[in-house]
C-alpha cells in the first residue's frame, strides 16, 4: 500500500478516479436516463462528426502503411545494439491479445450475420441473398482488418521511441514530446492529455468488458439454463474482471505473456477445427470472394459515408468501430509501446498489419461464412436466435451444430473468460502506468483497483443500456482520441524527418549516430 501511494500522479489519478466512481454512480442511480443520455451525444457526434473519425482512421492508415515500407522503418525503439526485450512469438501473441481479444470473440460469429439480415448500403444487395452474404462478410474483414490496428501504432511508436532513445516517461502525454521537448512533460497540457487518456481508456475498456460479459452470460444461459439478475451480472462481471489478480502477480513476462500464447494455441485450434467440421466449401468459396471485394474496394469503403442517405448504418458500425478502437488507443498503444523495446519501427508495424490481419482473416472467415451457411440451409436458427437473445448468443448455436458442439461451445465459453482476463490485465497496467506518471511497473494495488472500477461501470452500463449504451460509451471517448491521433501523426513525422538523414538532408555527429541506429535496426529486419 505504501509503494502505491508513493508512486500515483495525484492530479491524473485523482481526476480519473473521481469521474470513474462519478460515472458509476451516476448508472447506478439513474441508468435508463443515463443510457438516453449517452444516445443523444453519441448521435450527435456521429451525425455532425463522422467525417473526423473516417478521415482520421484513413490518414492513419496511409501513415502507418508508409511508416512500413519507407526509410522511417529502419529506427530502433531503443538503443542501437539493444535486442528485442520479448521473441517474436510472445511479442506477437501480447499484441494481438491486447489489441482485439475481447472484440473478437463476441463479433466473429455475430457481424457477418448481422450484415448478411441488414446489408451496408455500399454493398447494394438484397438482404439475406447470396451477394448479401459475400457482401456482409466484406464489411467483416474491413471492421477487423488493418484499419482496426493502425491507431495503437499511431499511439504506441512515438511513445516507444522517446521512452526507449530519450528515457521520456512511458505515458500517453509522451505523444507532444516533439512540440515541447521531453524535459517538459509534466506541465498542464501533458496532464490534460493523460487524463483524457484515462477516460478514454475506461470508456474503451468497460465497453469490451461489456460486451464479452454479456456474451458470458448469454452463454451461461444457453448451454446450461443459469440466468442472471441485475444484481448477479454485476457481481460475475465483477469478479471476472478481479479474476485477472494472479496474472497481475505474475508480472508480464510470466503472466500476459503466458495467457497470450496459451489464449492463441486455443483460438487457432477453435479456428480450424470448425473449418474442417463445418462448410468448409462454403468457407472457402464466399470468404476468398469477400477478401477479394475488400482488397479492390478498400480505398471506397474507408471513405464512404453515405453522404446520400442518412449516414445511420455507417454510424452504427464504422464509426462505432473505429471511435472504439480510438478510445482503445490510449491503452493499447501504452501496452504495445511497453513491449516493443528493441524492435524497429517496421517490425511493429508489420507486426499489428501484417501479422495481426492474417491472425483474424480466418477466424472472421470461418466463423462469418459457418453461420450466414447455417442459417441459409436451415440448419441453425441463427437469426431467430439473436433475436430472442441478442447478438452475444450468435457463437452458441454455431458451435452446437457442429459435430462435437458440446465440447466446442464449452472450448469457446472458456475463450471468452480468457481473452476477458488479457484485456483486463493488459488494460490496468496500462492505466496503472498512465497514473503512475509513467512507471513500466505499477504497483498490484493500482491495477486491482482499476480493474474493480472498470468491471463495475461495465455490468452497470449492461443492466442500465445494454449493446447501445456500451455503442456509445466507445463513441464518446474514442472522440478526443481522434483529434489527438492527428497531432501524434504530426509529431512523429517532424521527430523521424530530423533523424532520418536522407530525408533531412543533415550530416552531423548527432544525425550520424542515429543513422547507425536505424542501419542496424535495418539489418535486424532482414535479419527477421
Amino acid at each position: 500500500m505504501q509503494r502505491f501511494i508513493n508512486e500515483l500522479d495525484f492530479t491524473v489519478f485523482g481526476v480519473g478516479f473521481s469521474v470513474s466512481l462519478l460515472a458509476i454512480l451516476v448508472f447506478f442511480l439513474s441508468p435508463s436516463a443515463s443510457a438516453e443520455t449517452m444516445g443523444q451525444i453519441n448521435e450527435f457526434l456521429w451525425t455532425e462528426y463522422m467525417w473526423v473519425y473516417i478521415g482520421t482512421m484513413f490518414l492513419m492508415v496511409m501513415f502507418s502503411l508508409w511508416l512500413m515500407i519507407g526509410p522511417w522503418g529502419r529506427i530502433k525503439l531503443g538503443k542501437p545494439d539493444e535486442d528485442p526485450e520479448f521473441g517474436l512469438l510472445s511479442y506477437f501473441a501480447m499484441m494481438f491479445s491486447a489489441g482485439i481479444a475481447a472484440g473478437i470473440v463476441f463479433w466473429g460469429p455475430a457481424e457477418a450475420l448481422k450484415h448478411y439480415q441488414t446489408v451496408p448500403p455500399l454493398i447494394g444487395a438484397k438482404a439475406q441473398s447470396a451477394s448479401a452474404a459475400v457482401g456482409a462478410i466484406q464489411y467483416t474483414l474491413f471492421h477487423w482488418g488493418i484499419s482496426y490496428w493502425v491507431p495503437y501504432l499511431i499511439v504506441a511508436i512515438p511513445i516507444a521511441y522517446y521512452a526507449f532513445r530519450e528515457d521520456a516517461p512511458m505515458r500517453v502525454s509522451t505523444l507532444i514530446a516533439p512540440f515541447v521537448g521531453v524535459d517538459n512533460l509534466d506541465g498542464f497540457l501533458a496532464k490534460g492529455i493523460d487524463i483524457l487518456a484515462v477516460f478514454a481508456t475506461i470508456g474503451g475498456i468497460a465497453t469490451t468488458l461489456g460486451f464479452v460479459g454479456k456474451q458470458f452470460l448469454t452463454g451461461l444461459t444457453y448451454n446450461f439454463g443459469i440466468s442472471l439478475g441485475d444484481t448477479g451480472t454485476v457481481l460475475v462481471i465483477t469478479g471476472l474482471t478481479v479474476a485477472f489478480t494472479a496474472s497481475v502477480a505474475l508480472g508480464v513476462k510470466k503472466g500476459i505473456a503466458r495467457i497470450s500464447r496459451f489464449n492463441m494455441g486455443v483460438f487457432a485450434v477453435l479456428t480450424v477445427a470448425t473449418f474442417l467440421l463445418g462448410p468448409t466449401n462454403y468457407i472457402m468459396n464466399t470468404g476468398l470472394q469477400a477478401m477479394g471485394n475488400y482488397f479492390v474496394g478498400f480505398l471506397r469503403m474507408s471513405l464512404y459515408t453515405n453522404a446520400t442517405g442518412s449516414g445511420e448504418w455507417v454510424g452504427n458500425w464504422t464509426v462505432f468501430y473505429w471511435a472504439w478502437v480510438f478510445s482503445w488507443a490510449p491503452f493499447g498503444g501504452l501496452f504495445v509501446a511497453r513491449i516493443s523495446r528493441g524492435r524497429t519501427i517496421r517490425q511493429v508495424v508489420a507486426t499489428a498489419l501484417v501479422g495481426s490481419t492474417a491472425a483474424t482473416t480466418p477466424w472472421f472467415l470461418t466463423m462469418g461464412g459457418s453461420a450466414i451457411f447455417f442459417e441459409r440451409q436451415n440448419i441453425a436458427p441463427m437469426l431467430e436466435m439473436v433475436a430472442e437473445h441478442g447478438v452475444a448468443v450468435s457463437g452458441f448455436p454455431l458451435f452446437s451444430s457442429l459435430p462435437v458442439g458440446g465440447l466446442l461451445s464449452a472450448v469457446f465459453l472458456f475463450l471468452v473468460v480468457t481473452f476477458f482476463i488479457t484485456s483486463a490485465d493488459s488494460s490496468t497496467l496500462a492505466l496503472g502506468m498512465l497514473t503512475t506518471g509513467g512507471k513500466q511497473h505499477p504497483s498490484t494495488v493500482n491495477r486491482v483497483i482499476w480493474g474493480a472500477l472498470m468491471g463495475g461501470l461495465a455490468s452497470l452500463l449492461i443492466v442500465g443500456g445494454g449493446i447501445d449504451a456500451l455503442r456509445s460509451s466507445a463513441i464518446i471517448t474514442g472522440f478526443p482520441f481522434a483529434l489527438i491521433s492527428v497531432i501524434a501523426i504530426g509529431g512523429m513525422a517532424w521527430e523521424f524527418h530530423q533523424v532520418d538523414p536522407l530525408l533531412s538532408g543533415k550530416h552531423d555527429s548527432t544525425v550520424a549516430e542515429r543513422a547507425g541506429s536505424s542501419n542496424r535496426a535495418g539489418a535486424s529486419v532482414d535479419d527477421d
